[in-house]
């Protein structure tokens, strides 16, 4: 799958733009060019926010009235369209496993969390990183990606050798800690709505990329990172409380039950 990213993204702007992310910011699919995204929202945080370099190209499910997915044409790359729609619905299939292993850990009936997430609503992300300076990172010009929550369940990452993740030490805010990459793993993070799902048992932590620790460059060039991102939704149709066991008299529900589809939808209104 990173074969094919990466000869995606080496095709001319032109081609690439073939498949363009639409104007309306709740149709999150198509090729997404370096800047067209917008900086995170970080509330209250007192983090400024840096301009991130990067471009993207998202797939869902081929029967997403809601959100159908826009390719480029057959002859620009041939075969890219059903390589990733395999590989789509195999990072599906290694969603529901670890929404076993959360359901049995909450103490619920193994396919609880997965009844959730039936159609599913989820977003696979080919992402790029072009070779930037070095210079202009660490003098805080620009990011890779600024930091950041993911907003659905979970997310599903695959990343390459480059390396350059963060994530903000739960017990030292404001303290970052290097993600190294490991042959032959994925990361599971967990994402905002899970916090909220979970009466905020499950934090959903503060990432970004910025400098690898044993970054190999040229003329004082980061090299390209590759990373795929498959952000993982309850089904958009359904209305969820907190999870049972997960609030008590003592410790109660901290949030209302909500629409999962109008939530998504807002916070992909704010990224773009």
């Amino acid at each position: 799958m990173f074969d094919w990213s990466k000869r995606f993204f080496a095709l001319p702007h032109e081609s690439k733009m073939l498949a363009p992310f639409p104007d309306s910011r709740t149709h999150h699919r198509g090729y997404t060019f370096p800047g067209r995204e917008k900086l995170p929202d970080l509330g209250d945080s007192a983090e400024i926010p840096l301009p991130s370099v990067k471009e993207s190209f998202d797939i869902g499910r081929e029967d997403d009235d809601l959100m159908p997915n826009i390719w480029p044409p057959d002859h620009i790359l041939p075969g890219f369209k059903e390589s990733c729609l395999a590989f789509y619905w195999k990072c599906h299939e290694v969603e529901k496993n670890i929404l076993r292993a959360l359901a049995l850990g909450f103490g619920l009936e193994e396919e609880w969390l997965v009844k959730h997430h039936r159609m599913p609503d989820n977003d696979l992300r080919l992402q790029h990183y072009p070779s930037i300076s070095l210079e202009s990172v660490l003098t805080n010009k620009v990011a890779r990606i600024s930091n950041h929550t993911d907003y659905a369940t979970l997310t599903v990452l695959f990343q390459d050798n480059v390396g350059g993740l963060e994530v903000e030490d739960p017990n030292e805010p404001g303290r970052y800690m290097a993600v190294p990459p490991i042959p032959n793993s994925i990361i599971v993070n967990a994402a905002d709505f899970l916090r909220r799902w979970s009466n905020d048992t499950i934090r959903s932590p503060m990432h970004g990329v910025r400098v690898p620790q044993d970054a190999v460059m040229k003329d004082g060039m980061l090299p390209d990172r590759y990373s795929i991102p498959y952000f993982c939704a309850a089904d958009f149709s359904t209305v969820v409380d907190v999870i049972p066991g997960t609030w008590s008299a003592d410790y109660p529900k901290k949030y209302e039950p909500n629409s999962v589809g109008q939530y998504v939808l807002k916070r992909l209104v704010d990224g773009y």
